[in-house]
């Protein structure tokens, strides 16, 4: 008995430093599993697995509860212009854009983004807002894209030529606001209320000075789209669209209760603008509607839209209307697909179906016209062309040749700071009314290559 008492005694003293060693392995864990953050409040650790997807850097978790990525982008474009233009244009290279976003998926429902742009050297924001995700729908606020134009909404990684057609100045861009979004598998209905422009630091600046100067509202704009799809399959789809937006001054805008249309010619090297209304005073609002007509089959692709854009003076001292659309087509010439994506109705990245690549033929024309007779506002019309071709290397890297030609008419004068007309000896006019300027021989028109490298990751 004696015996066996003391290998017992013995055994639990072996055990005791074991138990020791564990507890204290157990304790050393715990300790080593808590961390805080800079303000040394005990934070949650979520472990993240990182991998490329198409090329794109993305951070998730395994519960898919956090999902963090990189949108980031370059285009170096190029401008080759042809002939003798009545206002010389010189050739250049620039970085068009130069982008860096990141995007964060949070407890699933929530979203979040930030997106700046610059090129040119100068900071500019893009998208900067806050997304709640709903069952087939969202409510966002912040500065983002306004829901109005099949082609202004559609992300520049995807548009067809290298640059919108000459009436998307027509459609709002980015703005502050709150909207709310819901789809389905054959529609989408979205809606917001917008306000100031606070992308760039001039628009910005505009604003403050307003406020501070004269004590005025902001300015406040109601923006909605809808589209029906009755077609609605793998790659083939109709899409039927419709856009509004009733829309005040901006204290964003240069000068109070006014509006101002102007437009580069399908190009960012070339600075001019031609087709400019300058600053209309006394303005009240505005109105914009758009129609939108796009379908895709396969690796064929068309797109079209009409807007109509009036303006309304105060005490209805005046009416301008405006009007602009283009025509697009796209041919995948050997065999890629054209995807399309029904929770934003719009085209999207396509599918490539060779190791090599893909190859796109394209071409499309638009037209704006801001001239008003009655109202006394003549900023000019326009017409271009533009026939487009484009290489995809891969889901990341894309080179696109657009040759581009613009005819103007005689309105068309950058506000009276352009020539409109060249005779034989070499004189050169501006003024819209000189009898010296034979009809219908007026405008400057050109044709001009463009090209992109363009990078996405």
């Amino acid at each position: 008995m004696k015996r066996k008492h003391n290998f017992s005694y013995l055994k639990q003293i072996m055990i005791l430093p074991i138990l020791i060693f564990v507890f204290k392995g157990f304790s050393q864990n715990a300790k080593d599993s808590i961390r805080y953050n800079q303000y040394g409040l005990k934070v949650e650790r979520v472990s993240l697995d990182a991998e490329a997807r198409n090329g794109v850097l993305v951070f998730e978790s395994k519960d898919k509860q956090f999902k963090y990525w990189f949108d980031n982008r370059v285009y170096l474009d190029g401008e080759k212009y042809f002939g003798e233009q009545i206002n010389p244009i010189g050739d250049g290279l620039s970085i068009r854009r130069l982008r860096f976003a990141i995007k964060a998926n949070l407890y699933k429902k929530w979203y979040g983004e930030v997106d700046l742009d610059f090129a040119g050297s100068a900071t500019e924001i893009k998208d900067a807002y806050i997304k709640y995700k709903l069952k087939n729908g969202f409510i966002k606020a912040g500065n983002y894209k306004e829901s109005f134009s099949m082609e202004t909404t559609t992300s520049s990684r995807y548009i067809t030529f290298i640059e919108r057609s000459l009436p998307s100045k027509f459609a709002p861009s980015r703005n502050l606001g709150i909207a709310a979004s819901k789809w389905g598998h054959n529609w989408l209905a979205i809606a917001g209320i917008h306000f100031n422009d606070v992308g760039g630091f001039e628009e910005v600046e505009l604003s403050q000075a307003h406020n501070k100067k004269d004590g005025i509202d902001e300015g406040t704009s109601y923006t909605g789209r809808i589209a029906f799809m009755p077609v609605q399959k793998d790659h083939k789809v109709i899409h039927l669209g419709l856009a509004a937006s009733f829309r005040t001054p901006k204290t964003s805008d240069s000068e109070i209760n006014s509006y101002r249309f102007s437009t580069r010619a399908l190009a960012s090297i070339n600075r001019k603008k031609y087709i400019d209304t300058d600053d209309m005073s006394d303005v009240d609002h505005r109105v914009l509607l758009g129609f939108e007509l796009a379908a895709a089959y396969y690796n064929f692709m068309f797109q079209s839209e009409y807007m109509k854009n009036t303006v309304y003076g105060i005490d209805n001292a005046y009416t301008a209307n405006f009007d602009g659309g283009y025509m697009q087509a796209g041919w995948l010439i050997f065999g890629s697909q054209y995807n399309y994506n029904n929770k934003e109705g719009e085209f999207t990245h396509i599918s490539q179906k060779n190791d090599w690549g893909a190859l796109e033929l394209a071409l499309r024309y638009s037209y704006v016209n801001v001239n008003d007779k009655d109202a006394n506002v003549f900023g000019g019309a326009g017409e271009s062309y533009t026939l487009g071709l484009t290489y995809y290397a891969n889901h990341n890297v894309r080179m696109m040749l657009n040759y581009n030609y613009l005819n103007h008419d005689r309105y068309a004068n950058g506000k009276g700071k352009l020539y409109i007309y060249e005779d034989e000896n070499g004189d050169k006019y501006k003024d819209i009314t000189d009898l010296k300027i034979p009809a219908g021989k007026a405008g400057d028109d050109f044709g001009f290559i463009s090209a992109r490298i363009e990078i996405d990751f």
